[in-house]
């Protein structure tokens, strides 16, 4: 989630701009106060659940306000430096078992545009259910769902009450329905957590806006301030970084920590999520004119990540930090469990939109530098920007290479849902968010009703049914890949080393374990390429001739004479078809 200005309409951070905040507060609490405030804000969440259930009747007849939560995203992703020739991964040694989330392939859902199962035009937990032996068949073993609470938007990242579900999408007993079936298959169910603000129409806010003496008033931010950020209440100006219907919370506040503590128990605890989502997690707490990823913020997610283990060890948090590379993701380590690699994204995906290896060798370089192991999110778009094969201006052979980038890299990878058959979506975030096109009946096979929003118009072409029965679909790509992913450990959790390869065109890195190596070997251009030559300058592999042999189809390739452990003037092949990917298992 990333700055929107008032009304909804995206904007960019001015440059220069400051915030004048209340006095500084210097943040900190030993671990012990976490529990003690626990225990006495369990009648906190007793008081706010009776508060917020006699506000929820009048606020959820109010009109919903159709916002989006990241900034406009120019069709091109941001590039990346040019890398060294060469970058070799060096994983640090397990000491324990690998955590659940290093061995998953998450799928990212809006529940509202998934599956509708009763005919209302909107997505719901059962229409989930419903669809579970698909998101199987693709190799996901864990969901990200987007925001699940009531809330007066269409997106939901204005929460009204963290301890309900949004009634659109079904009961709490329909929610833990999902995830019984869920895990019934092995399949983990994290949710969104908006840490960051609530809704201006959350019960807190509205009695803090109310009465100057609230007992919420020092729950949110104010000041006699103007400018940026600030927005005009009752008594004062209150804080909101996105807009004013979404006023940050004040975590110098105690209270307010252990509300959100307690918020974080019930779902782990008492509904049995396996962990979160962490929204606009650079943004939590500023400190004079920094506004993200300050020394408090980091504190605060320090005592957060102490205090989520300590209700289950197992619970897994992914933050979301706009923008963020390996680098950055250094600095959330203890504090999230991942970060997502923006960096890589990038790279991901601008070179196969520019049909060059610059992009992704420079993302490597970066990543390599800082994080050798693959210990962070990876994704191509999300729900904030717009789709993948939109900015590959619908070509299907680019999204299938991005697929194989993404699936064949370190990391643990995020598919967003419609990406596997090549969904289009273009900005305002509305239209990046469409119903699932499952068919090409009425509606895309999404709704028997009138849908929340009309599927893209290119569904009747486009859609699972269709796919499922083309051997050489987008969606049978990646189905191929996740089983390639969950057959090969390497290509989870093995080293990686970019390979040199004499032509821009041609990417080429090598996967490698003590039992297992692997080459991933594209042509990132739309036509032929004879002059490449692959090179591996470091002493990695066993000397003597190794067999080389494709998992992906029947390709024959020559056979490589390694000498020392490296190899220079390697072709696997005497022509790279184009926009071709090729993975071949070393023996």
């Amino acid at each position: 989630m990333e700055p929107v200005c008032r009304h909804g309409n995206h904007c960019c951070l001015a440059g220069g701009d400051h915030i004048h905040r209340i006095a500084k507060i210097h943040y900190q609490r030993s671990h012990d106060r976490s529990r003690k405030r626990l225990n006495t804000l369990r009648a906190v969440r007793s008081t706010a659940l009776i508060f917020s259930m006699k506000k929820l009747i009048t606020l959820f007849l109010l009109t919903s306000i159709l916002i989006g939560c990241t900034p406009a995203t120019p069709t091109t992703l941001p590039p990346t430096p040019e890398p060294d020739p060469a970058q070799e991964a060096t994983a640090a040694p397990e000491t324990e078992p690998a955590a659940w989330w290093r061995d998953a392939v998450f799928y990212e859902i809006f529940v509202r545009s998934f599956q509708d199962s009763d005919g209302d035009g909107i997505g719901d937990f059962n229409g989930i259910v419903q669809r579970l032996d698909y998101i199987q068949e693709l190799g996901a073993n864990a969901l990200w769902l987007m925001p699940i609470h009531p809330s007066p938007s269409y997106h939901g990242y204005d929460v009204l009450n963290y301890y309900a579900v949004n009634p659109e999408y079904g009961t709490m007993d329909d929610f833990r329905k999902l995830l019984t079936e869920a895990h019934e298959r092995g399949i983990r169910v994290i949710i969104d957590l908006v840490l960051n603000h609530t809704s201006s129409q959350h019960p807190f806010f509205v009695d803090a806006n109310r009465d100057v003496n609230s007992p919420y008033r020092d729950w949110y931010i104010w000041s006699n301030e103007t400018g940026n950020y600030w927005h005009q209440g009752n008594g004062g100006n209150y804080y909101g970084f996105f807009w004013g219907g979404m006023p940050d919370l004040n975590y110098r506040n105690p209270e307010v920590t252990a509300q959100m503590e307690e918020v974080t128990r019930y779902w782990l605890e008492d509904i049995g999520v396996d962990g979160f989502r962490i929204d606009a997690a650079k943004h939590l707490i500023e400190e004079g004119a920094k506004i993200e990823n300050t020394e408090a913020t980091h504190e605060w997610f320090k005592e957060f990540y102490t205090f989520y283990k300590s209700i289950e060890p197992d619970a897994y948090t992914v933050g979301e930090v706009y923008g963020a590379g390996a680098f950055l993701a250094t600095k959330y380590a203890g504090q999230t469990d991942h970060i997502f690699n923006f960096e890589l994204a990038s790279g991901f995906v601008n070179s196969v939109a520019g049909e060059s290896n610059t992009g992704i060798n420079g993302a490597w370089a970066f990543t390599l530098k800082d994080i050798s192991n693959g210990n962070y999110a990876t994704f191509l778009t999300n729900h904030d920007q717009n789709r993948v094969i939109s900015v590959l201006n619908g070509n299907e052979q680019k999204a299938k290479l991005a697929a194989v980038l993404l699936l064949t890299s370190p990391g643990t990878p995020f598919i967003y849902y419609g990406e596997e058959i090549g969904m289009q979506g273009r900005k305002p975030d509305e239209d990046i968010r469409l119903p699932m096109q499952w068919n090409a009946d009425v509606n895309a096979g999404f709704t028997t009703g009138t849908p929340w929003r009309m599927p893209d118009a290119s569904y009747t072409q486009v859609n699972v049914a269709a796919q499922e029965k083309d051997p050489g679909s987008l969606l049978n790509l990646y189905r191929m890949l996740t089983r390639l992913r969950a057959e090969h450990p390497v290509l989870r959790d093995g080293n990686l080393t970019v390979l040199e390869t004499g032509n821009s065109g041609v990417y080429a890195i090598l996967r490698h374990s003590d039992s297992e190596d692997v080459l991933i070997l594209i042509n990132l251009k739309g036509t032929p390429i004879f002059e490449y030559s692959l090179g591996l300058p470091d002493a990695i592999l066993a000397d003597g001739t190794h067999t080389v042999t494709s998992l992906l189809d029947t390709t024959q390739a020559n056979n490589l004479n390694i000498t020392g452990g490296m190899f220079t003037g390697y072709r696997p092949l005497a022509e790279l078809h184009p926009y071709q990917a090729y993975i071949f298992k070393l023996k």
